[in-house]
């Protein structure tokens, strides 16, 4: 008989290992951002840094929306698998308030320069007019704060029955982390479609499409799904995970990882599709400006860097597995994930073709957000054990069967009836 691995009722609170790196990233970013923030004040008034800050911080927002989905899906189909994995997904979930409230601050004060509708009368612009009043100044700060609110909510709550859990394994903490799962997917549907709209795809307000908020799911899980797999290797690795995280588990965050690869291109080209065969002017323009320049260039980058390469790289069965080839695929995913956003954010403003004269402006902002959400969650991590100890799926997680865990407590049904 297998003895049950080891689980101490008090486990060491680890790091994440990050050491001095995000204080590092921190300053450079810092220093980055102030020099290409002086330039573009002095020659746009804040805008071009308005909006750096915007594509950084629309990166790190998916990627915090992407690990939240993960754990409320967790709960809503009682999975196993994923016990070992889901105190970090929850402390990432938890960097949406406070932590990207306060980086979202700069953009709730450049607004007026960053969104073009917030100078135009709605009198004069049907488009403008038809999303009263949520596009107007007040309307945009307080429809934000509502979002911010909804992720505090859900989060704070999730995270405190989690941590309850731990504590007293009382069944009702797993009732109550269901029951905000069940409103809370709802709620996470609709609050991050709204976020993807109000805050990227209003940068161009006359345009429409009904498959943005599907978009910016696919992506966002997408992308977190890189996360948690690096994340995921390198805590087992560093055997914090190695007793309740199994080797034949990278197979399901790899398999969803590439099930995602597929379903976020065929949003992609499904939105693509439908506006294009409708060719209509309100809708086509948006397509129309991203072949200026060197824009063709990105999107024929994006076509083969973010489906093609990644998909047929992950399509083996025993891929999956394999950390050295998904590990280096997840980077990759990370940069082809900011070129997106880039594609998406980028050419209203910049019309002509990707603007690399404010690349070290942007390389800033990610470098300085980074860092600061890598230091917090760092510091959350550390603060509590590294899984879930008292979950009910705990036993599975780790692989012992269930007659030998009924075994080791003494109420094996089948001895007892033998």
């Amino acid at each position: 008989m297998n003895p049950l691995p080891n689980n101490p009722a008090n486990p060491p609170k680890v790091g994440l290992g990050f050491s001095a790196l995000p204080t590092v990233m921190m300053v450079i970013g810092a220093i980055l951002c102030a020099i290409g923030g002086l330039k573009s004040f002095s020659q746009d008034h804040g805008v071009d840094f308005g909006i750096s800050w915007l594509l950084a911080f629309m990166f790190f927002l998916s990627i915090a929306l992407g690990c939240l989905f993960l754990v409320l899906i967790h709960h809503l189909t009682d999975a196993g698998w994923s016990v070992g994995i889901r105190r970090f997904n929850e402390h990432i979930a938890a960097l949406l308030f406070p932590h990207l409230a306060i980086l979202f601050l700069p953009i709730a004060l450049l607004a007026p320069k960053i969104y073009g509708w917030m100078t135009i009368d709605p009198t004069t612009d049907n488009t403008v007019a038809a999303k009263l009043p949520v596009f107007t100044k007040p309307g945009f700060w307080i429809a934000s704060a509502v979002l911010f609110g909804i992720w505090w909510l859900l989060t704070s709550q999730l995270k405190r029955w989690s941590l309850q859990q731990d504590q007293t394994g009382a069944a009702e903490c797993t009732h109550k982390m269901r029951f905000h799962s069940g409103w809370g997917i709802v709620a996470f549907a609709v609050s991050l479609t709204f976020s993807g709209v109000l805050w990227m795809k209003s940068l161009q307000h006359e345009w429409y499409s009904a498959m943005y908020g599907v978009y910016f799911f696919a992506s966002s899980v997408w992308v977190a799904l890189a996360t948690v797999y690096i994340l995921t290797v390198r805590l087992k690795r560093q055997g914090v995970l190695s007793g309740v995280f199994q080797d034949s588990s990278y197979y399901f965050i790899g398999v969803l990882f590439f099930a995602f690869t597929l379903f976020q291109a065929y949003t992609e080209f499904a939105q693509y599709f439908v506006v294009w065969n409708a060719n209509m002017p309100t809708e086509t323009f948006w397509y129309l400006i991203r072949e200026n320049g060197s824009w063709w260039c990105v999107s024929m980058v994006l076509i083969f860097g973010h489906f093609m390469i990644p998909f047929f790289i992950l399509l083996p069965v025993s891929v999956k597995s394999r950390a050295k080839i998904v590990i280096p695929v997840c980077l990759w995913a990370w940069a082809m994930h900011a070129l997106d956003l880039a594609f998406n954010i980028l050419p209203g403003h910049h019309q002509d073709g990707y603007p690399l004269r404010w690349i070290g402006l942007e390389l800033g902002c990610f470098l300085f957000m980074g860092g600061f959400l890598a230091r917090a969650l760092s510091k959350n991590f550390a603060k509590h054990a590294p899984y879930p100890q008292k979950d009910p799926r705990l036993l599975e997680a780790m692989g012992v069967n269930m007659n030998t865990a009924n075994d080791l407590a003494g109420s094996n049904p089948a001895e007892a009836n033998g």
